[in-house]
């Protein structure tokens, strides 16, 4: 994380602002920057399917329902790489150049189990298919025509296609934990950039996108901020710090 967000982030803390991650990322890949920011409260991991607090406890944990899951399994498994993420884990069929790439960028375990079909016997938390961005745009049109609403699908970036179960989104993890804080949703501002923050950002009263977003999250932004590579997040919080004096 930048030093100049990180920095914004403890101000909005010390100013009792609350400040909460919520992320397609599995616990223990965002654990880190929990501990990096200094935040003990509440997260939102894995679209929303999970909320945690800081130890790694699970509030609310929303799994894919087996029979959907081993279907899309059985629907992916040999065309794309698979990530299936139980118990907080996450296991692949083989150690692909796709699996290294995606362990590498979360700074994750990998674990190999062979036949993801015959392996998986207990619902997962998530799926991710990992590929190129033009392949997993046509491959989610695909999905959502062959599972209408047994999964919520969406890219998180564009070489990740994330699925859930039906009723989870980032909206419905966020929800719990506004609702844990006693802030009405109305008086909330998000962040996001990614077609996966598309009901977060819908669920609150003030929308930020940052510059090179998602079009379906540009589309609903009430204000677009500069890129990451411009700490355009950091310039917003710290508009918000400066204007309260």
């Amino acid at each position: 994380m930048h030093p100049r967000t990180r920095a914004a982030v403890r101000s909005a803390r010390q100013a009792q602002i609350p400040f909460v991650i919520v992320t397609g990322r599995m616990f223990r890949s965002v654990k880190r920057y929990l501990d990096e920011l200094e935040l003990d409260g509440l997260v939102v991991c894995y679209q929303g399917a999970v909320v945690a607090d800081a130890s790694g406890r699970f509030l609310r944990h929303v799994p894919i329902p087996l029979e959907a899951a081993r279907d899309a399994v059985a629907e992916l498994a040999g065309r794309y790489h698979l990530n299936c993420y139980v118990g907080d884990e996450l296991y692949v069929a083989e150690v692909t150049q796709e699996a290294r790439a995606y362990a590498d960028f979360q700074h994750l375990p990998i674990h190999p189990v062979g036949d993801l079909l015959s392996w998986l016997d207990e619902s997962p938390t998530k799926l991710v298919v990992v590929g190129d961005p033009r392949a997993l745009d046509e491959l989610e049109l695909e999905l959502k025509g062959r599972f209408g609403d047994r999964l919520y699908i969406s890219k998180s970036l564009p070489h990740f296609l994330e699925l859930a179960a039906p009723e989870v989104t980032k909206a419905t993890g966020f929800a719990l934990v506004a609702e844990e804080l006693d802030v009405p949703l109305e008086r909330v501002v998000g962040f996001g950039d990614g077609e996966n923050d598309v009901e977060l950002l819908e669920s609150v009263g003030y929308a930020v996108a940052v510059e090179n977003a998602h079009e379906r999250v540009l589309a609903v932004a009430d204000f677009v901020c500069p890129p990451a590579k411009e700490e355009g997040v950091a310039q917003v919080l710290e508009t918000a710090l400066d204007s309260r004096g």
